[in-house]
């Protein structure tokens, strides 16, 4: 474990003023009094960080509010225009991209074809697409860029350890496109991102214990555990397409056997579906065939349900979350699968853990999940340098935190 800053009067600013820019970005319209009572901050020190903050262009009065007799409170929110961030989706073929303000609300995006799998093709695909992202930031600060892409990811080093879709081991992506860019990276599986969407934006809002399972190709799992997103020792957790359902099954990519993803990801199912119907179908049409009554086709998407519940049904028993969030483009087929996930998983939780649980679809799309990979770099953008291998990190708590503009 990294070791904490010595604790100085700068320190104790950083992490002061990152607990009022915190409950601002969380709960805006704010007095400094409110602000004091929520942090638990004394009404002088609030009032100096406020002062601050007011003078660095980070927060604005906005309002009044109600007085219960005397003055009238000013109240304060975070200024959403102070500055921006790229948000990055990696595709096997496109890099999506958009620019959002503080408050993770987009105001640009892009979509930028990548020709092939190299590391030189995506670094420049995604360099490029930040470059016209960050126009629409004018003259205001861009203060870096969150990149999430299916794969194991170290994010404390930025490096892909093992890409998904493409023969990647141990690049330094982070690293490579920080040089393109001139902007700090922050790269990280890309389910990852979609948690952090889900956490702030969707059903996980205000939800300490989350699990976020992402169907499509593949099948992927991001973790909120306790408030905090789990990563793992090295960034390799989620992994949960790779649970073996079946022993001696189906062959997956990732060269096991019986991994639930080889048998439910999108891939799988049109490959069972075009066995049954005799010709080669994509996964909208096997639907669209198994809801015009076909029963065969109808089958195979109730199989994957009861695979899936069963699945989830281990994870509830293991992890206990309070919330279980079905995301991702497999989302778009969930009619034909809900009722015999929502069974399956009934009878796979233990007896006592499915009391409170609860179980939503959300269809996020590619945008969603940039606009998460944006949301994990101002998650960070808002924490103080804690460490000392931390000083170069950009923080909107750190006096000498220069962002990157054009």
């Amino acid at each position: 474990m990294q070791p904490i800053r010595a604790g100085s009067k700068a320190l104790i600013r950083e992490i002061n003023a990152a607990l009022v820019l915190g409950r601002l970005r969380t709960q805006p319209l704010q007095s400094r009094t409110d602000l004091a009572r929520h942090t638990g901050l004394s009404l002088p020190t609030i009032s100096e960080i406020v002062a601050e903050l007011l003078g660095s262009g980070l927060i604005e009065e906005r309002a009044t509010g109600r007085s219960g007799g005397g003055r009238r409170p000013v109240l304060l929110a975070l200024k959403p225009d102070a500055g921006y961030v790229v948000g990055i989706k990696l595709t096997e073929t496109r890099v999506i991209a958009v620019l959002t303000d503080l408050e993770a609300t987009i105001v640009a995006q892009d979509v930028t074809a990548v020709p092939d799998a190299s590391v030189e093709a995506v670094v420049d695909a995604v360099a490029a697409a930040v470059a016209r992202v960050r126009v629409a930031a004018r003259d205001r600060p861009v203060y870096g860029v969150g990149v999430g892409m299916a794969g194991v990811v170290d994010r404390a080093r930025g490096v892909v350890r093992h890409a998904t879709y493409s023969d990647w081991h141990d690049v330094d992506l982070a690293d490579l496109l920080i040089a393109r860019t001139g902007l700090p990276v922050a790269l990280d599986n890309d389910v990852n991102t979609l948690v952090a969407n889900e956490k702030w934006f969707g059903a996980g809002r205000g939800v300490d214990d989350v699990a976020v399972v992402s169907i499509g190709r593949g099948v992927g799992l991001g973790l909120v555990l306790d408030g905090r997103l789990y990563r793992g020792a090295t960034g390799g957790a989620g992994e949960f397409g790779h649970t073996k359902v079946i022993i001696d099954g189906p062959e997956c990519a990732c060269g096991g056997r019986g991994c639930l993803e080889a048998l439910i990801g999108e891939p799988a199912l049109r490959a069972q579906a075009s066995t049954v119907l005799g010709r080669t179908v994509d996964l909208d049409e096997a639907a669209t065939v198994a809801r015009q009554g076909n029963a065969e086709v109808r089958e195979i998407f109730r199989a994957a349900g009861r695979l899936l519940g069963t699945a989830v049904g281990n994870l509830v028993n293991l992890l206990n979350p309070k919330l279980v969030v079905l995301a991702g483009e497999g989302t778009r087929v969930s009619d034909l699968l809900r009722a015999e996930f929502d069974l399956a998983l009934s009878l796979a939780v233990f007896d006592g853990l499915q009391h409170d649980l609860e179980t939503v679809v959300d269809t996020w799309d590619d945008e969603a999940w940039a606009q998460g990979a944006a949301g994990l770099f101002l998650g960070e953008l808002f924490q103080p340098n804690l460490r000392p291998d931390e000083a170069g990190r950009p923080s909107l708590t750190a006096r000498k935190a220069v962002p990157a503009a054009e």
